[in-house]
């Protein structure tokens, strides 16, 4: 009896090991990811917490300004109108050191966030090579096998291979700290964002004073002219006789007390000027001949809408940040309980090795390696409930910061508002107090000419009035600087 059998041919055939090795492997990472995606991750899931303001009380004073247009708030400081205060937030925004220190942080923690991805997958190394050996003859090898007819202690091996390895994320631990990790990613970007916030609010801070303490500067001048004027007619009339000892001593007090105010301005003009070279990135100098001609403070411009609050909390980058790092903290919760659970590895090698080049890749030379472990921390006294109590400890942290520094935005909205209005209300008093001195010098003036007072009389006034002056120089400033506390408190300087 003669049995046949069925042709072996190249459908019917074994598969080589090879395949059987690479179908495996298949097979492996497809569960793996089936495991994975149906798998929950451990922990809390993130709820943003519900923050509720009631409208500004302050912001009733501030729309009642008249006022220019409000500008948009992502380029507030255009509402000005000011050619010069243009180009230097400009200068800044593109040559701040400190904008460009926040920029590296922002890459440092998107790589942090890149890495955190990259654990959720597999790392594969390719690792060939190629080495010489001369096995010993007293060791345990070679003692055994150095009577083997054509045994040769010289050989040659080389492997050409790559290893894969994969930590499965069941439960979702790892997958929590990539959330963490993209949250910490958001709140340096949005940090940044405040950076440009405050160099911006900086750059129109120290520019206002800039031109406030050049006022001031002019001022004193005058006042130094009239004190010294009113120093030579006491000259004048002490040699008559008609002035005594005491007016002259009074006169010289009053032109070193004018004098010595000059000092004083020049130093905090000195000071601002460096100031706002330091945020536009130069040297301390570089622009202050182009800042030192004079020129008038601006038209303040109206503050557009400044009694939504919801506007500031979706603006503010120090609140969106503090929200981030709360999303953060409680994805942290759920890696630390991911290590209650076990964690599943697979590793797998693929390659070929050979002691001859020529039969290195060839099916005999081929070899394959696959396993997987299960590492589960069963007894650790107590070391995964303290992280796990310091995660949930600093999720509530992260909270109470995070309501804090809503308080503190609204707090810094309600002091800018409310300094705005009464600086502005400082500056109207003042001018009428301005002009109502001028009318007096000018009415003493007329007098003089006519006999009826001293000289002394006429330049009392007018010291009277460059005193006024220079309290209106100085509160214009404080003005505009409240107006840009105002848009910085409001988040302003940035497009959502």
């Amino acid at each position: 009896m003669i049995t046949s059998f069925p042709p072996i041919g190249p459908d019917t055939a074994p598969p080589p090991p090879a395949r059987k090795t690479v179908v495996w492997l298949r097979s492996t990472v497809a569960f793996s990811i089936a495991l994975m995606t149906s798998a929950c991750a451990v922990g809390p899931d993130y709820k943003a917490p519900n923050i509720h303001l009631n409208p500004f009380h302050s912001a009733a004073a501030i729309d009642a300004r008249h006022a220019a247009a409000a500008p948009p708030l992502d380029g507030w400081w255009e509402g000005f109108h000011d050619p010069e205060l243009i180009l230097i937030e400009q200068r800044v925004l593109t040559q701040n050191l400190d904008l460009q220190a926040a920029m590296a942080r922002v890459r440092q923690a998107r790589g942090a966030a890149e890495a955190a991805t990259a654990r959720l997958l597999p790392t594969l190394d390719f690792n060939p090579q190629a080495s010489a050996n001369r096995l010993s003859q007293e060791g345990l090898i070679g003692h055994v096998v150095r009577t083997v007819p054509g045994f040769h202690r010289d050989y040659r091996s080389y492997d050409v291979s790559g290893a894969a390895s994969w930590e499965i994320d069941l439960f979702g631990g790892l997958r929590r700290g990539q959330e963490a990790a993209h949250d910490e990613a958001e709140a340096a970007q949005v940090e940044r964002t405040g950076v440009r916030i405050s160099v911006a609010a900086d750059a129109a801070d120290a520019y206002f004073q800039i031109r406030g303490q050049q006022a001031r500067l002019a001022v004193a001048k005058q006042q130094i002219a009239v004190d010294a004027h009113l120093l030579d007619l006491v000259h004048q009339r002490r040699e008559q006789g008609i002035s005594d000892e005491r007016e002259l001593a009074q006169s010289e007090a009053l032109l070193q007390s004018a004098r010595q105010t000059v000092p004083l301005l020049r130093i905090a003009l000195e000071a601002q000027l460096n100031r706002l070279d330091v945020l536009m990135g130069v040297q301390p100098g570089t622009y202050a001949a182009e800042l030192g001609k004079p020129a008038e403070i601006p038209t303040l411009p109206a503050i557009g809408d400044s009694d939504k609050p919801t506007d500031m909390l979706r603006r503010r980058p120090d609140i969106l940040a503090a929200e981030r790092r709360l999303a953060a903290s409680n994805a942290r919760i759920g890696a630390a309980l991911g290590d209650y659970y076990p964690k599943l590895s697979l590793s797998g090698i693929l390659g070929f090795q050979s002691i001859t080049p020529q039969r290195l890749f060839t099916a005999p030379g081929f070899q394959a390696a696959g396993s997987g472990a299960i590492r589960w921390r069963i007894f650790d006294f107590g070391k995964i409930d303290a992280e796990v109590q310091q995660a949930r400890g600093a999720n509530t942290e992260a909270l109470a910061r995070y309501r804090l520094t809503v308080l503190r935005a609204a707090e810094d909205v309600e002091n800018a508002f409310t300094t705005l209005s009464q600086t502005e209300e400082r500056t109207g008093e003042l001018e009428s107090q301005v002009a109502s001195l001028t009318r007096a010098r000018d009415l003493s003036q007329q007098s003089f000419h006519a006999g009826v007072i001293p000289l002394t009389d006429v330049l009392d006034a007018d010291r009277q009035l460059l005193d006024s002056q220079d309290q209106l120089a100085l509160n214009r400033s404080n003005a505009a600087r409240a107006a840009v506390s105002s848009f910085r408190a409001l988040g302003g300087g940035w497009t959502t």
